[in-house]
């Protein structure tokens, strides 16, 4: 897995690539490319690249205040089970402007026990929703390392 590379770069995420695997799973068949271009533009990407080839997508749709929404998380099935779809929530949850934010929320049809291990929980009513609170990231204080 070293010779995989994570970027964050919206000038090197494969749009075509992006839409051609989106185009298959079960939430975005059938979207348009300038769709799937609007939506990489419009929120901030993470990809997972074996040489130029990407392998894995996240995006996370946010005000970098208050609220995050992380969608269209996949990784290509000849890359399942190294551990990628984790290695790109690290990485979410790592990055400085999605820091101090009070919730999250995701849907998803089967990957819950992953986002489980982030801290998510299904929202009471709606299997497919999940959320992450933290009531307190106003009030509590600040930590200094």
């Amino acid at each position: 897995m070293d010779a995989l590379r994570l970027s964050t770069d919206p000038a090197e995420m494969d749009v075509a690539a992006i839409h051609a695997a989106l185009g298959g799973m079960y939430w975005a068949q059938g979207i348009p490319l300038e769709v799937v271009r609007r939506s990489v533009k419009g929120s901030m990407p993470f990809g997972i690249f074996d040489g130029s080839r990407q392998v894995a997508f996240a995006r996370v749709v946010t005000d970098r205040a208050t609220f995050a929404y992380v969608a269209d998380v996949y990784v290509m099935e000849e890359y399942r089970g190294r551990g990628l779809a984790a290695r790109l929530m690290d990485a979410v949850f790592a990055h400085p402007d999605l820091q101090g934010l009070r919730r999250w929320l995701l849907m998803t049809r089967d990957a819950h026990g992953l986002y489980e291990r982030y801290g998510f929980a299904r929202v009471p009513g709606n299997d497919r929703m999940m959320e992450k609170v933290d009531r307190e990231v106003y009030t509590r204080p600040p930590t200094t390392e």
